[in-house]
């Protein structure tokens, strides 16, 4: 099994061809069932976000073809999106994701949006029926990395966003934020964080319009906004100094016409529209009129560089934490490759033991409920200190991802590390049942271990 992960994101791919890309809420899980449907998929997610659309999937070889997956789904030439995409397969992979899932690869280090992001993703594939074993416990553990960045690290201090780069953007051009007019359009989680930045730089009037309109109404009501029907949109966008558009509508809402009929209401009064959508809601011919200025979410990096200079110091904790979290996952999923092997130790053993007391069973006669016991208790003892240091040997073979060693003492125990129904079987059952194979079988065989411990 290989884990495999290949994407595009805000470093690598200009927004023109992030948008083409780009799969919607309602999309994802549709989306998500065809890559799993790719040849040689065991398990995948996709997240896709306005920054990066990252597939990752537990693969049966290198071979399969994600990278054909997006061509022919999205249908690009292959030759156009071949310069942009990245690949990394098993540790590298990992790493990346636990980054990502830290918003270490962020375009704004220390942004909160991505975990969640990342979670729906999950969520959705998890509905979809397209991961198991491998990526739950993988997930797991990356949800388990970021949280500790962010607890154990300076990299959540004065939390940011896109949503707040923006803000401080429009400031920046404004000189200040008070009495402007405001326009959000799309009621989603960027344009409620926008909403928040702008209240608290002392926007004034609010304006909100969201096509499913008891969104609208949900979002403006904390901050006494005024919800203006979708329909209504053009008519009333002119009486805004700053538009923040986020609506994943799969086409530009806002055209260069719309520019015009906007200078003409207002009076060649200026206009500034932060469009933080992926695709984009704004048509970028509206940026070449005079009095219309545009910023796409490109265009956010260069605050976002201020950004990352700040956190620099936190950023390089982080790292290092999300490093060492890489190489706990990576020790433990060796020492699952061992869990086949001790299976099949502990199931050889016990059947030399049960044989020999069945063996000498007419020599013992009659024994009593206590002696049967006692006997029983005898055995598994020496089997297990027995079986303590074969069964250690193995694990700490794998955990330095020694094959050689792993499969010389496989090789000298009689047993396989390879994987078989029946040891996958007896690991999953001696973890509780409801736990992943995987995870399962390095369960199993820790709490082996715990009995030889205790039995000494």
């Amino acid at each position: 099994m290989t884990l495999a992960l290949i994407g595009v994101n805000y470093k690598t791919a200009p927004i023109e061809l992030r948008e083409r890309i780009a799969i919607s809420r309602e999309e994802l899980p549709e989306t998500t069932r065809a890559l799993a449907a790719v040849p040689g998929v065991l398990e995948c997610m996709i997240v896709s976000t306005c920054n990066r659309v990252e597939l990752l999937a537990a693969v049966d070889s290198a071979d399969a073809d994600l990278a054909g997956f997006l061509h022919r789904q999205f249908g690009l030439d292959p030759a156009l999106l071949k310069p942009h995409i990245y690949e990394q397969y098993d540790r590298d992979a990992v790493r990346h994701l636990f980054r990502v899932a830290a918003s270490l690869d962020s375009m704004v280090v220390g942004e909160p949006q991505i975990l969640g992001q990342v979670k729906e993703a999950f969520a959705v594939a998890r509905a979809s029926g397209t991961v198991a074993g491998q990526l739950e416990h993988l997930l797991q553990s990356a949800f388990a990395a970021a949280k500790k960045a962010r607890s154990e690290t300076g990299i959540g201090s004065n939390s940011v966003s896109v949503a707040s780069v923006a803000v401080d953007l429009a400031r920046k051009i404004f000189g200040s934020l008070a009495g402007r007019a405001v326009f959000l359009v799309g009621a989603g989680k960027m344009s409620e964080l926008a909403a928040r930045h702008l209240v608290q730089q002392g926007a004034g009037a609010i304006l909100v319009t969201n096509r499913t309109l008891a969104r609208a109404r949900s979002m403006a009501e904390p901050f006494q906004g005024r919800v203006i029907p979708f329909e209504k949109l053009y008519e009333a966008a002119s009486e805004a100094d700053i538009v923040i558009s986020s609506t994943g509508a799969p086409h530009p809402i806002f055209r260069r016409e719309h520019g015009q009929a906007f200078l003409h209401r207002r009076r060649n009064r200026p206009m500034f529209f932060i469009d933080i959508a992926v695709p984009r809601d704004v048509d970028p011919a509206m940026g070449k009129l005079e009095g219309i200025f545009v910023y796409d979410i490109d265009d956010l990096q260069a605050v976002a560089s201020a950004h990352l200079a700040e956190r620099s110091r936190e950023a390089g904790d982080a790292e290092t934490l999300i490093a060492a979290e890489v190489e706990r996952f990576q020790q433990r999923q060796r020492t699952v490759n061992a869990a086949p092997a001790i299976v099949a130790m502990q199931r050889q053993a016990e059947e030399i033991r049960q044989s020999e007391l069945r063996r000498v069973q007419a020599r013992l006669g009659s024994l009593s409920a206590e002696q049967v016991a006692a006997v029983e208790a005898l055995t598994r003892g020496l089997m297990n200190k027995l079986l303590h240091p074969p069964m250690q040997a193995l694990k700490q073979a794998a955990r330095e991802n020694d094959s050689t060693r792993l499969d010389a003492l496989c090789e000298a125990w009689s047993v396989s590390a390879a994987e078989s129904p029946q040891a996958e079987t007896e690991a999953s059952a001696a973890a509780g049942g409801s736990r992943s194979s995987e995870t399962g079988k390095a369960e199993a065989a820790n709490d082996a271990e715990a009995g030889v411990e205790t039995s000494q």
